[in-house]
C-alpha cells in the first residue's frame, strides 16, 4: 500500500495510527501541505479533491478521506463495536470530528503553526478558535466519567478525534482547562501499538 501523506496533518496521522495498531505495512509519499502546485499531477487520477491522505491499495484502487480510510481498515477489527448501535455511535463521533472539530481546531493549528503567514488569517482567527473551544467543550462533557468515546475500549472514534485534539495547543488552544480530555489523551497514548504523530 502507498499512503500519500503529510507528517504534520492530523488527518494523515489518524490513518498512520490505525495502521500501526493493526500492524499493516505501507509506504509513505510525503506531500507538502502548504505548496499545492503539484497536487493535480500527483493526485488528480486518485482523488478528485486533491487532498491527503490518499491511499492506494495493493490492487491499485485509491481511497480518500481519512475517516473513510479508517472505516475500511477498522471494520471487523477491535476498533469497531460488534453491535449496530455501537457502530452508529462510532460514526456519530467521526462525523462530529469532520464537521465540528477538524474545521476549527485543525484549521487554526494550520494557520498559526504551519501556513507561514498567520497574519493573513488574523481577522478570522478568534471566530474559528471560539468554534474550536465549543467542540472541545462537547468532547469534555461527553468524556466526563467515561474512559473512551464509545464503550469501554478504544475505537475508531477515539483515533479520529485524538489526532487533532492532542496537538490543539499548537493552534493556541489551552487544553489544561479540560481534565477529562487530558485523561483521555493519556489513555489513548498509553494503548499498545500507539505511535506519535512524528514517528
Amino acid at each position: 500500500m502507498l499512503l500519500y501523506d503529510s507528517p504534520v496533518s492530523g488527518n494523515c496521522y489518524k490513518v498512520r495510527l490505525l495502521l500501526a495498531h493493526l500492524g499493516l505495512p505501507y509506504e509513505r509519499h510525503t506531500v507538502d501541505v502548504v505548496d499545492r502546485s503539484d497536487r493535480r499531477a500527483l493526485l488528480g487520477a486518485l482523488n478528485p479533491a486533491l487532498r491527503v491522505p490518499t491511499l492506494v491499495l495493493d490492487d491499485g484502487r485509491p481511497l480518500a478521506e481519512s475517516n473513510a480510510i479508517l472505516w475500511f481498515f477498522g471494520e471487523g477489527s477491535r476498533f469497531v463495536p460488534d453491535d449496530r448501535y455501537g457502530r452508529a455511535q462510532v460514526l456519530q463521533w467521526m462525523f462530529f470530528e469532520q464537521y465540528e472539530h477538524e474545521p476549527s481546531i485543525a484549521v487554526v493549528r494550520f494557520w498559526v503553526a504551519y501556513s507561514g503567514r498567520p497574519e493573513a488569517f488574523a481577522d478570522r482567527l478568534e471566530e474559528r478558535r471560539a468554534a474550536g473551544y465549543r467542540a472541545l467543550d462537547v468532547l469534555e462533557g461527553h468524556l466526563e466519567g467515561r474512559p473512551y468515546l464509545v464503550g469501554e475500549s478504544l475505537t475508531l472514534a477515539d483515533l479520529s478525534l485524538y489526532a487533532y485534539t492532542h496537538v490543539a495547543h499548537e493552534g493556541g488552544f489551552e487544553l489544561d482547562r479540560y481534565e477529562a480530555i487530558g485523561h483521555w489523551l493519556e489513555r489513548v497514548a498509553a494503548e499498545p501499538g500507539h505511535v506519535a504523530i512524528d514517528a
